[in-house]
């Protein structure tokens, strides 16, 4: 079965190639890591170890989210750890499944909008409409922080 998977990869690596591309094939391990909440609440996340010992975390669910490189496996265990804690408390509350669901049509958004310039020649007005409509959904988001409760306090938001 590895002689067919290598091969199989050999042949997506010489179509890259010649689309342009510079490629390197990176050897490593690839770990899934899944964690089962409660009401069936999945938290799931991905890394790849590379060679060089870097390692690439992503959280895969409940939503599609790279989080960054990491120098050492115990920074990837502390950061997952801690994203757990955070669902962990996250899920008790009832609008968890409304968060989340918002999270997938950000995401959403973000390809639609990727899609948009890629395909169409936008006008300056509409650019300039979607980066105010961005900046509204940023005050909303940071008078939310100051207009509710705070229910976890283990470590500080990273992005707020």
């Amino acid at each position: 079965m590895d002689k067919y998977v290598n091969s199989e990869a050999n042949q997506h690596v010489m179509k890259l190639l010649l689309a342009g591309a510079k490629v390197q094939v990176v050897s490593g391990k690839m770990v899934y890591v899944k964690f089962l909440l409660e009401n069936n609440f999945q938290v799931s996340y991905v890394y790849h170890i590379n060679k060089k010992n870097k390692y690439f975390l992503e959280r895969i669910k409940p939503y599609p989210l790279a989080i960054k490189e990491f120098s050492s496996a115990d920074e990837v265990i502390d950061i997952i750890e801690m994203d757990y804690h955070q669902y962990k408390n996250a899920v008790q509350s009832k609008k968890i499944n409304e968060f989340v669901n918002i999270n997938k049509e950000f995401h959403q958004v973000m390809k639609s909008f990727e899609d948009l310039f890629l395909y169409y020649n936008i006008p300056t007005e509409t650019i300039n409409s979607i980066k105010d409509n961005i900046d509204k959904t940023k005050a909303l988001i940071t008078k939310a922080t100051k207009s509710s409760n705070r229910v976890f306090f283990e470590k500080d938001p990273d992005n707020l």
